[in-house]
């Protein structure tokens, strides 16, 4: 199916959203997890480096990138740009994600006994995120998942979804091999699959509370790595000339 993008300043229609069939959605998670099987056995500096240039290309993109939210969110031009430089903290610390994917080796925790501590990507990550910072919040997920050896699988908000999908194409440029960050998005009922999907071994989620229960239950079924992030709110003014029956529904 498809769904309108609205820009809530004009009211106006600016773009055409295309939802994944339950069929594309299977076909991209089981090619993240197929690229993901290569990328695990990436060097960490190699992984790193892909974050290095990424950083650097969301720079020279930043106007372009902020715009996308502007229109689709109705962001001013300086929050949507001061959204992208909070989410670029996170990838700065995926570049040196190295050192903190070190182990831990224990001499004598018991007797006889030495303590060995490994850290392992563990597959396919999932992300579910908001409308309300399309392109902050993404990348609070994102980075860290690919940087750490994982593929990424993402539920935009069908509201606000261009800024992230522009980001795709720099990750290609910036040296990530195909399949392992995908953008996917879809309806309530696909959601449901890509959480149950076997290849999905964690679940990344920022919205409302009564969704995030539904995530963590569903999750937790199928024995899914789960953060179920809800309750935060965001101050909204409201205007003398508002319509207070919209403006109710809406928050």
């Amino acid at each position: 199916g498809t769904k309108d993008i609205d820009n809530p300043a004009t009211g106006k229609v600016v773009g055409t959203l295309e939802l994944v069939s339950h069929d594309q959605l299977i076909a991209a998670i089981d090619s993240a997890a197929r690229a993901q099987r290569e990328w695990a056995e990436a060097s960490a500096p190699r992984r790193q480096n892909v974050f290095y240039t990424f950083r650097q290309l969301v720079l020279e993109h930043m106007d372009e990138l902020a715009q996308h939210s502007v229109r689709e969110h109705g962001k001013t031009v300086s929050d949507a740009r001061g959204e992208i430089k909070r989410g670029l903290e996170t990838v700065e610390y995926a570049c040196g994600i190295g050192a903190n994917m070190k182990g831990e080796h224990s001499l004598h925790v018991g007797s006889s006994v030495d303590l060995t501590t490994f850290r392992q990507p563990v597959g396919v990550v999932a992300g579910i995120v908001p409308f309300n910072f399309p392109a902050m919040v993404p990348m609070w997920m994102f980075p860290l998942a690919l940087a750490t050896g994982n593929a990424f699988v993402l539920k935009p908000s069908n509201q606000v979804p261009s800024a992230v999908v522009a980001m795709a194409p720099l990750l290609k440029e910036a040296g990530l091999p195909d399949g392992l960050f995908q953008v996917l998005p879809q309806g309530h009922d696909e959601t449901a699959a890509m959480i149950d999907h076997p290849a999905v071994q964690a679940v990344s989620f920022v919205g409302s509370t009564s969704i995030a229960r539904i995530i963590r239950d569903q999750a937790v079924k199928t024995d899914t790595r789960v953060q179920a992030l809800g309750g935060a709110n965001n101050h909204a003014i409201v205007m003398p000339d508002a319509d207070r029956d919209f403006v109710a529904k809406q928050l």
